[in-house]
Protein backbone atom coordinates (compact mmCIF):
# COMPACT_ATOMS: atom_id res chain seq x y z
CA UNK A 1 0.00 0.00 0.00
CA UNK A 2 3.03 2.32 0.29
CA UNK A 3 2.64 3.32 -3.34
CA UNK A 4 -0.56 5.29 -2.56
CA UNK A 5 1.62 8.04 -1.12
CA UNK A 6 3.17 8.70 -4.53
CA UNK A 7 -0.12 9.02 -6.39
CA UNK A 8 -1.50 12.40 -7.21
CA UNK A 9 -1.20 15.48 -9.34
CA UNK A 10 0.26 18.59 -7.79
CA UNK A 11 -1.12 21.46 -9.88
CA UNK A 12 -4.30 22.62 -11.58
CA UNK A 13 -5.29 20.93 -14.83
CA UNK A 14 -7.55 22.60 -17.41
CA UNK A 15 -8.04 20.06 -20.19
CA UNK A 16 -9.50 20.32 -23.67
CA UNK A 17 -10.52 16.69 -24.35
CA UNK A 18 -11.07 15.56 -27.95
CA UNK A 19 -10.28 11.86 -27.70
CA UNK A 20 -13.79 11.04 -28.97
CA UNK A 21 -13.59 8.36 -31.65
CA UNK A 22 -16.77 6.34 -32.37
CA UNK A 23 -19.13 9.20 -31.50
CA UNK A 24 -16.98 11.69 -33.42
CA UNK A 25 -16.87 9.73 -36.67
CA UNK A 26 -20.52 8.62 -36.51
CA UNK A 27 -22.24 11.79 -35.30
CA UNK A 28 -20.14 14.29 -37.21
CA UNK A 29 -19.46 12.35 -40.41
CA UNK A 30 -21.96 9.45 -40.42
CA UNK A 31 -19.12 6.93 -40.76
CA UNK A 32 -19.96 3.52 -39.28
CA UNK A 33 -17.32 0.89 -38.56
CA UNK A 34 -13.66 1.18 -39.45
CA UNK A 35 -12.93 4.37 -41.43
CA UNK A 36 -10.91 4.18 -44.67
CA UNK A 37 -7.44 5.78 -44.77
CA UNK A 38 -8.96 8.84 -46.52
CA UNK A 39 -11.70 9.14 -43.89
CA UNK A 40 -9.12 8.73 -41.11
CA UNK A 41 -7.11 11.58 -42.63
CA UNK A 42 -10.19 13.80 -42.82
CA UNK A 43 -11.19 13.09 -39.21
CA UNK A 44 -7.58 13.77 -38.14
CA UNK A 45 -7.74 17.15 -39.90
CA UNK A 46 -10.75 18.11 -37.75
CA UNK A 47 -8.80 17.16 -34.63
CA UNK A 48 -6.11 19.49 -35.97
CA UNK A 49 -8.62 22.35 -36.00
CA UNK A 50 -9.48 21.70 -32.33
CA UNK A 51 -5.79 21.73 -31.47
CA UNK A 52 -5.33 25.04 -33.34
CA UNK A 53 -8.13 26.45 -31.17
CA UNK A 54 -6.36 25.17 -28.06
CA UNK A 55 -3.08 26.84 -29.07
CA UNK A 56 -4.87 30.12 -29.83
CA UNK A 57 -6.51 30.03 -26.38
CA UNK A 58 -3.13 29.57 -24.70
CA UNK A 59 -1.65 32.43 -26.75
CA UNK A 60 -4.46 34.71 -25.53
CA UNK A 61 -2.59 34.96 -22.23
CA UNK A 62 -3.63 31.88 -20.25
CA UNK A 63 -1.20 29.93 -18.01
CA UNK A 64 0.31 27.32 -20.34
CA UNK A 65 1.67 25.11 -17.55
CA UNK A 66 -1.81 24.13 -16.29
CA UNK A 67 -3.49 23.67 -19.69
CA UNK A 68 -3.51 20.37 -21.55
CA UNK A 69 -5.15 18.24 -24.20
CA UNK A 70 -6.64 14.75 -24.17
CA UNK A 71 -6.50 13.19 -27.63
CA UNK A 72 -6.51 9.69 -29.11
CA UNK A 73 -3.71 7.96 -31.00
CA UNK A 74 -6.01 6.80 -33.83
CA UNK A 75 -6.95 10.26 -35.16
CA UNK A 76 -4.65 12.47 -33.10
CA UNK A 77 -1.19 11.02 -33.73
CA UNK A 78 0.04 14.21 -35.38
CA UNK A 79 -1.57 16.45 -32.76
CA UNK A 80 0.17 14.47 -29.99
CA UNK A 81 3.56 15.14 -31.63
CA UNK A 82 2.80 18.85 -32.07
CA UNK A 83 1.55 19.30 -28.52
CA UNK A 84 4.55 17.51 -27.04
CA UNK A 85 6.97 19.57 -29.15
CA UNK A 86 5.26 22.71 -27.75
CA UNK A 87 5.57 21.47 -24.16
CA UNK A 88 1.87 20.96 -23.37
CA UNK A 89 0.44 18.33 -21.04
CA UNK A 90 -0.82 15.46 -23.20
CA UNK A 91 -3.24 12.76 -22.03
CA UNK A 92 -4.07 9.73 -24.19
CA UNK A 93 -6.95 7.23 -23.75
CA UNK A 94 -6.36 3.50 -23.28
CA UNK A 95 -9.97 2.30 -23.63
CA UNK A 96 -11.77 0.92 -26.65
CA UNK A 97 -14.25 3.57 -27.78
CA UNK A 98 -18.03 3.31 -27.44
CA UNK A 99 -18.31 0.18 -25.27
CA UNK A 100 -20.34 -0.28 -22.10
CA UNK A 101 -17.64 -2.50 -20.62
CA UNK A 102 -14.09 -1.22 -20.28
CA UNK A 103 -11.52 -3.01 -22.39
CA UNK A 104 -8.20 -1.96 -23.88
CA UNK A 105 -8.10 -0.31 -27.31
CA UNK A 106 -4.94 -2.31 -28.02
CA UNK A 107 -4.17 -5.75 -26.60
CA UNK A 108 -0.50 -4.68 -26.42
CA UNK A 109 -1.50 -1.45 -24.65
CA UNK A 110 1.83 -1.29 -22.79
CA UNK A 111 3.85 -0.80 -25.98
CA UNK A 112 1.38 1.83 -27.25
CA UNK A 113 1.73 3.75 -23.99
CA UNK A 114 5.53 3.51 -24.19
CA UNK A 115 5.43 4.73 -27.80
CA UNK A 116 3.07 7.70 -27.36
CA UNK A 117 4.56 8.41 -23.91
CA UNK A 118 1.73 10.65 -22.64
CA UNK A 119 1.84 12.68 -19.43
CA UNK A 120 -1.36 10.96 -18.31
CA UNK A 121 -2.99 7.73 -19.44
CA UNK A 122 -6.78 8.05 -19.36
CA UNK A 123 -9.53 5.45 -19.14
CA UNK A 124 -13.28 5.96 -19.45
CA UNK A 125 -15.22 3.51 -17.28
CA UNK A 126 -18.94 3.02 -16.69
CA UNK A 127 -19.27 1.65 -13.19
CA UNK A 128 -22.42 1.60 -11.07
CA UNK A 129 -21.99 -0.22 -7.72
CA UNK A 130 -25.59 -1.47 -8.02
CA UNK A 131 -25.14 -2.45 -11.67
CA UNK A 132 -23.88 -5.68 -13.28
CA UNK A 133 -21.60 -7.25 -10.62
CA UNK A 134 -19.80 -9.60 -13.03
CA UNK A 135 -19.03 -6.78 -15.43
CA UNK A 136 -17.83 -4.53 -12.60
CA UNK A 137 -15.52 -7.31 -11.46
CA UNK A 138 -14.08 -7.94 -14.95
CA UNK A 139 -13.50 -4.23 -15.49
CA UNK A 140 -11.82 -3.82 -12.11
CA UNK A 141 -9.41 -6.66 -12.93
CA UNK A 142 -8.25 -5.03 -16.16
CA UNK A 143 -8.03 -1.60 -14.56
CA UNK A 144 -5.98 -2.86 -11.61
CA UNK A 145 -3.54 -4.40 -14.09
CA UNK A 146 -3.23 -1.04 -15.88
CA UNK A 147 -2.84 0.78 -12.55
CA UNK A 148 0.08 -1.51 -11.59
CA UNK A 149 1.73 -1.02 -14.98
CA UNK A 150 1.48 2.79 -14.73
CA UNK A 151 2.78 2.72 -11.15
CA UNK A 152 5.73 0.56 -12.20
CA UNK A 153 6.60 2.75 -15.21
CA UNK A 154 6.10 5.96 -13.20
CA UNK A 155 3.24 7.34 -15.30
CA UNK A 156 0.19 9.32 -14.25
CA UNK A 157 -3.27 7.73 -14.37
CA UNK A 158 -6.49 9.65 -15.20
CA UNK A 159 -9.72 7.77 -14.47
CA UNK A 160 -12.97 9.01 -16.04
CA UNK A 161 -15.77 7.57 -13.92
CA UNK A 162 -19.28 7.53 -15.35
CA UNK A 163 -22.06 6.18 -13.14
CA UNK A 164 -24.98 5.45 -15.48
CA UNK A 165 -28.30 4.76 -13.77
CA UNK A 166 -29.78 1.26 -13.61
CA UNK A 167 -33.43 0.83 -14.61
CA UNK A 168 -34.41 0.37 -10.94
CA UNK A 169 -32.61 3.55 -9.92
CA UNK A 170 -34.31 5.55 -12.66
CA UNK A 171 -37.72 4.17 -11.59
CA UNK A 172 -37.04 5.40 -8.04
CA UNK A 173 -36.53 8.85 -9.59
CA UNK A 174 -39.85 8.65 -11.50
CA UNK A 175 -37.90 8.25 -14.74
CA UNK A 176 -36.25 11.67 -14.36
CA UNK A 177 -32.52 11.65 -15.19
CA UNK A 178 -31.97 15.07 -13.58
CA UNK A 179 -33.35 13.75 -10.28
CA UNK A 180 -31.04 10.74 -10.54
CA UNK A 181 -28.05 13.02 -11.21
CA UNK A 182 -28.86 15.18 -8.23
CA UNK A 183 -30.25 12.78 -5.63
CA UNK A 184 -28.68 9.38 -6.32
CA UNK A 185 -25.53 9.70 -8.38
CA UNK A 186 -23.33 11.54 -5.83
CA UNK A 187 -23.54 8.72 -3.24
CA UNK A 188 -23.06 6.09 -5.96
CA UNK A 189 -19.92 7.91 -7.14
CA UNK A 190 -18.50 7.73 -3.61
CA UNK A 191 -19.24 4.01 -3.44
CA UNK A 192 -17.75 3.40 -6.89
CA UNK A 193 -14.52 5.19 -5.96
CA UNK A 194 -14.22 3.19 -2.73
CA UNK A 195 -14.85 -0.13 -4.51
CA UNK A 196 -12.35 0.67 -7.25
CA UNK A 197 -9.69 1.66 -4.70
CA UNK A 198 -10.27 -1.63 -2.84
CA UNK A 199 -9.69 -3.43 -6.15
CA UNK A 200 -6.19 -1.94 -6.35
CA UNK A 201 -6.96 0.90 -8.77
CA UNK A 202 -5.05 4.08 -7.90
CA UNK A 203 -5.67 7.06 -10.19
CA UNK A 204 -3.70 10.29 -9.84
CA UNK A 205 -6.63 12.24 -11.27
CA UNK A 206 -10.34 11.34 -11.19
CA UNK A 207 -12.30 12.81 -14.10
CA UNK A 208 -15.82 13.10 -12.73
CA UNK A 209 -19.31 13.93 -13.90
CA UNK A 210 -20.49 17.33 -12.71
CA UNK A 211 -22.36 17.70 -9.43
CA UNK A 212 -24.97 20.32 -8.63
CA UNK A 213 -24.06 20.82 -4.98
CA UNK A 214 -20.76 21.87 -3.45
CA UNK A 215 -21.27 19.45 -0.54
CA UNK A 216 -21.44 16.55 -3.00
CA UNK A 217 -18.12 17.62 -4.52
CA UNK A 218 -16.69 17.64 -0.98
CA UNK A 219 -17.85 14.06 -0.29
CA UNK A 220 -16.61 12.71 -3.61
CA UNK A 221 -13.20 14.40 -3.21
CA UNK A 222 -12.89 13.07 0.32
CA UNK A 223 -13.43 9.54 -1.03
CA UNK A 224 -10.88 10.09 -3.81
CA UNK A 225 -8.31 11.38 -1.29
CA UNK A 226 -8.98 9.02 1.62
CA UNK A 227 -6.37 6.72 3.18
CA UNK A 228 -3.21 8.70 2.43
CA UNK A 229 -4.23 9.79 -1.07
CA UNK A 230 -4.35 13.50 -0.25
CA UNK A 231 -2.40 14.50 -3.37
CA UNK A 232 -5.00 12.91 -5.70
CA UNK A 233 -6.94 15.46 -7.77
CA UNK A 234 -10.42 15.57 -9.29
CA UNK A 235 -11.41 17.31 -12.51
CA UNK A 236 -14.96 18.00 -13.70
CA UNK A 237 -16.04 16.73 -17.12
CA UNK A 238 -18.53 18.52 -19.37
CA UNK A 239 -20.59 15.55 -20.63
CA UNK A 240 -21.56 17.54 -23.74
CA UNK A 241 -23.91 19.70 -21.66
CA UNK A 242 -24.78 23.34 -22.41
CA UNK A 243 -22.14 25.85 -21.40
CA UNK A 244 -24.55 27.23 -18.75
CA UNK A 245 -24.85 23.80 -17.12
CA UNK A 246 -21.08 23.21 -17.24
CA UNK A 247 -20.48 26.61 -15.66
CA UNK A 248 -22.90 25.72 -12.83
CA UNK A 249 -20.94 22.53 -12.14
CA UNK A 250 -17.61 24.34 -12.24
CA UNK A 251 -18.88 27.04 -9.87
CA UNK A 252 -20.08 24.34 -7.46
CA UNK A 253 -16.69 22.61 -7.42
CA UNK A 254 -14.08 25.27 -8.14
CA UNK A 255 -13.04 25.92 -4.53
CA UNK A 256 -13.50 22.44 -3.10
CA UNK A 257 -10.31 20.93 -1.72
CA UNK A 258 -9.19 18.30 -4.21
CA UNK A 259 -10.92 19.73 -7.29
CA UNK A 260 -8.03 20.84 -9.50
CA UNK A 261 -9.67 21.63 -12.84
CA UNK A 262 -11.91 20.45 -15.64
CA UNK A 263 -12.08 18.60 -18.95
CA UNK A 264 -14.68 20.18 -21.21
CA UNK A 265 -14.75 18.99 -24.82
CA UNK A 266 -17.90 18.78 -26.94
CA UNK A 267 -19.37 21.89 -25.30
CA UNK A 268 -16.28 23.72 -26.60
CA UNK A 269 -15.72 22.28 -30.08
CA UNK A 270 -18.87 20.57 -31.41
CA UNK A 271 -20.81 23.53 -32.84
CA UNK A 272 -17.78 25.24 -34.46
CA UNK A 273 -16.78 21.97 -36.17
CA UNK A 274 -20.33 21.38 -37.40
CA UNK A 275 -20.50 24.90 -38.80
CA UNK A 276 -17.11 24.41 -40.50
CA UNK A 277 -18.30 21.12 -42.02
CA UNK A 278 -21.46 22.82 -43.31
CA UNK A 279 -19.38 25.59 -44.91
CA UNK A 280 -20.69 28.28 -42.53
CA UNK A 281 -17.23 28.97 -41.05
CA UNK A 282 -13.71 28.94 -42.44
CA UNK A 283 -11.12 26.77 -40.71
CA UNK A 284 -9.61 29.85 -39.04
CA UNK A 285 -13.05 31.01 -37.84
CA UNK A 286 -13.83 27.54 -36.44
CA UNK A 287 -10.57 27.40 -34.49
CA UNK A 288 -11.17 31.00 -33.28
CA UNK A 289 -14.57 29.96 -31.91
CA UNK A 290 -13.09 26.88 -30.22
CA UNK A 291 -10.36 29.09 -28.70
CA UNK A 292 -12.95 31.57 -27.39
CA UNK A 293 -15.14 28.81 -25.89
CA UNK A 294 -12.24 27.04 -24.16
CA UNK A 295 -10.60 30.29 -22.99
CA UNK A 296 -13.99 31.36 -21.59
CA UNK A 297 -14.10 28.30 -19.31
CA UNK A 298 -10.44 28.77 -18.34
CA UNK A 299 -10.93 32.43 -17.40
CA UNK A 300 -14.14 31.68 -15.51
CA UNK A 301 -12.28 28.97 -13.55
CA UNK A 302 -9.24 31.13 -12.78
CA UNK A 303 -11.37 34.09 -11.68
CA UNK A 304 -13.64 31.97 -9.46
CA UNK A 305 -10.79 30.09 -7.81
CA UNK A 306 -9.81 31.56 -4.45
Amino acid sequence: MASIQHRGYNKQLLVLPFDHRGSFQEKLFGIKGKPTPEQTKMIASYKGIIYEGFEKAVRSGLPKDIMGILVDEQFGHEVIQRAKASGFSVSVPAEKSGQDEFDFEYSDYQSHIEKTNPDLVKVLVRYNPEGNKEMNCRQAGRLAELSRFLEKTNRKFMFELLVPHTEEQLQKCQGDKKTYDREMRPALMVRAIEELQKSGIEPDVWKLEGLDRTEDFVKVCQAARAGGREKVGCIVLGRGESSEKVREWLQAGVNVKGVIGFAVGRTVFWEPLKEFKEGKLSQAQASDKIAANYAGFCRMWLEARQ
